[in-house]
């Protein structure tokens, strides 16, 4: 049986449907995501939340550190995959959306 805490999760859309931040909280997790898009160039905004990027990265690094604990095991090996695979398509993403100048924008 999991031992998975209940999260308070509330995602927000802004007035045309696009995602405009949200939290994430628990016992021990509070997360403040990125509410607008970031802009362009000289219209580049400051980060004013966590990325999805950010949160993957965290844990990341947190079952890198478990790898290197005890608590070594193959599954680990597995995660620590699935989420490398799930920044590298992220990234993906980002380099299609920067190729179609839609990166930084509300653009689809």
């Amino acid at each position: 049986m999991s031992q998975l805490q209940k999260l308070e999760i509330h995602d927000k859309l802004d007035e045309n449907g696009i995602p405009a931040g949200g939290t994430v909280k628990g016992i021990g997790l509070s997360i403040t995501w990125q509410d607008g898009a970031s802009g362009k160039g000289g219209d580049r905004k400051v980060q004013n939340g966590a990325l999805v990027e950010d949160v993957l990265t965290a844990c990341l690094s947190r079952m890198k550190f478990h790898q290197t604990s005890r608590f070594s095991c193959p599954e680990n090996v597995l995660v620590i995959s699935a989420i490398e695979q799930a920044i590298q398509w992220l990234q993906n993403r980002t380099d299609d959306r920067e190729k179609r100048l839609v990166e930084g924008t509300n653009e689809a």
